[in-house]
């Protein structure tokens, strides 16, 4: 039996693996043979999950994190004639729709109109969040048809239907599917409704559209739902919980909600351990600035903070700063020796959430499983939707951001304590939050949210995105910042008295020595200072919230259909 149930959590994967792939494809399936009962549904249905669910673990360049790759809203490079777009995901979820009556068990039927209802909700709200308006299809296009010359239709119609797919998906999804949690239920509805609505109503809120507060109470309204019935809780066990989620083999699905399920035994992999070794992926001194101290006090109100060296800034901080970067003492999962932190990343700070074991840090043998949506998110939403409505009470608190906290070993966030004494360097790190009664405790769901979800998916830079905050993720406005190191000579990582690294002069430059490697490194200050990331360009010219907050529709797509308009502030010679 559980080799059954091991293959079925794999199917989502082994049946995606080869692009636009189905088990069937269209061009050979008989519309009048196929579709009659759940095998056919359930197979149809597997490469929804690859197709239309996210897939990059760490997502791009932001404020939090860097690494090898610069992502192109940072670097200005995003052009109209490069950019593409694909419908074919989302042709397969309607040729499904289009032929349910087929099946004969209707309630089968329904269960998987909800399934496809559920994917095109989602891949909806991935098109508006990149294009803004979008053309809305809810049927499969013929050559002859006259929608496929269609304009864009504005963005508040699409999210409408979006949320009339993710309703109907909630109400017919089922509560349990299968024991690793890889289908999506009526709790994975919810908690990716509350995902869309939030982004729809706060992108409205700070960039000025009207209609936000139909959004935000929407979120509101689905992770109350979630809290109230959903089976979910946080994971409490062992010394480090919160890390453990991260390098569990199997998903943790007390707390998960959505998986991908991978076992090397059947063939099924990725190689997010080895990319943590060797993409020198990088958090900002920015991120750690985020951590409270253990005690609920701020890092960032301590006397010296600006210049406090690795040892002192990491001690006696929220234990999950020590779960997600490379602290002093830190063991990898079957190691029996302490790591040090080399420096040797990009920044200095080195990434540990989701570091397996030493034998999974490699390209064909890391099966963890990925996580897609964790309870904790969805508290997240639903506090930070109230608080932007103005209408989060201290209970509201309790129910979710209070339980994230309490696993993590701090004390309980106050909503008038929050209120009456807004973080200021919160303040300059998110500086259009709207002033007010409620910016204090705003700020504060924000640090949570940035501390929780690190490094997961959906990656950092969409809640940049629509919060307007964009200018935060370029060097150009604000250095990319690592650890500080106070002067030039050997330091001690670890805590034990002996020395790990070396920084020392070479004619005009800093070098970086540990054993007998040795790289070049900047220093803000030149013999001294914050560790720079990437100082020789400050990737990105002058931001345009104008134009920037939307990707260029795609020329080529513009070209084949004329009534297709261009964004603002995007040129591209077509028409």
């Amino acid at each position: 039996m559980k080799k059954l149930i091991i293959l079925f959590a794999l199917i989502p994967l082994v049946f995606t693996s080869c692009g636009d792939m189905t088990l069937m494809p269209e061009d050979k399936v008989s519309p009048d043979g196929y579709f009659r009962n759940e095998s056919d549904l359930l197979l149809w249905c597997n490469s929804f999950y690859s197709d239309i669910l996210e897939s990059s673990l760490f997502g791009t360049t932001t404020d939090l994190f860097l690494n090898k790759s610069i992502s192109a809203y940072v670097q200005g490079t995003r052009n109209p004639s490069t950019q593409s777009w694909s419908y074919t995901a989302l042709r397969k979820v309607n040729y499904m729709l289009e032929r349910l009556d087929q099946c004969p068990d209707k309630a089968v039927a329904r269960k998987y109109e909800a399934v496809g209802r559920f994917f095109r909700a989602y891949f909806y709200f991935k098109l508006v969040r990149v294009y803004g308006d979008v053309p809305w299809y809810d049927h499969v296009l013929g050559s002859e048809d006259p929608d496929v010359y269609k304009a864009r239709d504005p963005r508040e119609y699409v999210m409408t239907k979006v949320l009339e797919d993710f309703d109907f998906a909630i109400a017919n999804l089922p509560t349990k599917w299968e024991a690793m949690n890889t289908r999506v239920t009526k709790w994975a509805a919810l908690g990716m409704a509350s995902r869309a609505a939030l982004y729809e109503g706060t992108f409205r809120k700070y960039h000025k559209i009207d209609g936000s507060e139909k959004y935000l109470r929407a979120c509101a309204e689905y992770g109350r739902e979630f809290i109230n019935s959903a089976p979910f809780s946080l994971n409490n066990t062992g010394a480090t919980p919160y890390r453990d989620l991260f390098i569990a083999d199997d998903a943790m699905t007390q707390e998960v909600v959505l998986a991908r399920h991978y076992d090397t035994q059947y063939g099924v992999f990725h190689s997010n351990g080895n990319s943590i070794e060797t993409s020198f992926a990088s958090a900002t001194r920015r991120f750690a600035n985020h951590f409270l101290m253990k005690d609920g006090t701020r890092f960032t109100d301590k006397e010296g903070w600006e210049t406090m060296g690795y040892l002192q800034e990491t001690s006696n901080r929220d234990p999950r700063l020590a779960q997600i970067l490379l602290c002093p003492g830190y063991v990898q999962r079957g190691s029996a020796s302490v790591t040090p932190n080399t420096f040797q990343t990009i920044t200095g700070y080195q990434i540990i959430k989701h570091h397996p074991s030493a034998n999974k840090c490699q390209t064909s043998s890391d099966d963890t499983d990925i996580i897609l949506l964790r309870a904790p998110e969805v508290y997240l939403n639903f506090a930070e939707a109230l608080a932007e409505l103005g209408e989060i009470t201290q209970g509201d608190l309790d129910v979710s951001i209070n339980k994230i906290r309490a696993r993590a070993g701090i004390p309980a966030l106050k909503l008038t304590d929050a209120n009456a004494n807004p973080d200021p360097y919160l303040y300059k790190c998110y500086p259009n939050v709207t002033t007010g009664t409620y910016m204090g405790v705003i700020l504060e769901i924000r640090r949570e949210r940035t501390i929780e979800l690190a490094f997961e998916m959906p990656d950092r830079s969409w809640d940049m995105f629509r919060w307007a905050e964009c200018k935060q993720c370029l060097q150009h406005y604000v250095p990319w910042h690592g650890v500080y190191i106070p002067a030039l000579g050997s330091y001690d990582t670890t805590g034990d008295g002996k020395a790990n690294v070396t920084f020392y002069k070479d004619g005009a430059f800093v070098k970086l020595k540990v054993g007998n490697a040795v790289q070049d490194v900047s220093l803000s200050e030149g013999d001294y200072g914050y560790i720079v990331g990437y100082p020789d360009s400050d990737h990105g010219s002058d931001w345009d919230d104008s134009r920037d907050y939307l990707w260029p529709i795609p020329a080529g797509q513009r070209t084949l259909n004329p009534n297709l308009t261009q964004n603002p502030g995007w040129v591209d010679g077509v028409n």
